[in-house]
C-alpha cells in the first residue's frame, strides 16, 4: 500500500500543534494589551474603547436568504408554532431589510 501524506495520526498531531501555537500567541497578545492598558491608566490616560465587532458581510445572494427565511416562517406557521399575526410581523420585518 502506497500512502500519501502524514496519515491520520500525523494530521491530528499537526492540528494539535497549530491549535496550541495559536492559543499561545493569542494569550500573549492579550497579556501585552492588558499591560499596555494598565500603563495608560497609571499615566492618567483613558483606556481606548473596546474594538467593535465587524459588521456582517452581505450575503452573495440576499434574495435567496430572504426567501429561505420566509419559507421557514411559513413552515412554522403551518406547524402552529407561529400565529398569523406573528407570521405577518416577521414577514414585514424581513421584507423591510
Amino acid at each position: 500500500m502506497n500512502r500519501r501524506g502524514p496519515g491520520l495520526i500525523g494530521a491530528a498531531a499537526r492540528t494539535a500543534v497549530v491549535a496550541g501555537t495559536a492559543s499561545a500567541v493569542s494569550g500573549r497578545v492579550q497579556q501585552r494589551q492588558q499591560a499596555r492598558f494598565a500603563e495608560q491608566e497609571a499615566a492618567g490616560q483613558p483606556a481606548p474603547p473596546a474594538p467593535q465587532p465587524a459588521a456582517p458581510q452581505p450575503a452573495a445572494s440576499q434574495g435567496d436568504d430572504i426567501i429561505g427565511q420566509l419559507e421557514r416562517l411559513a413552515a412554522l406557521k403551518e406547524q402552529g408554532v407561529l400565529t398569523q399575526a406573528e407570521f405577518e410581523t416577521q414577514k414585514a420585518r424581513l421584507l423591510a431589510e
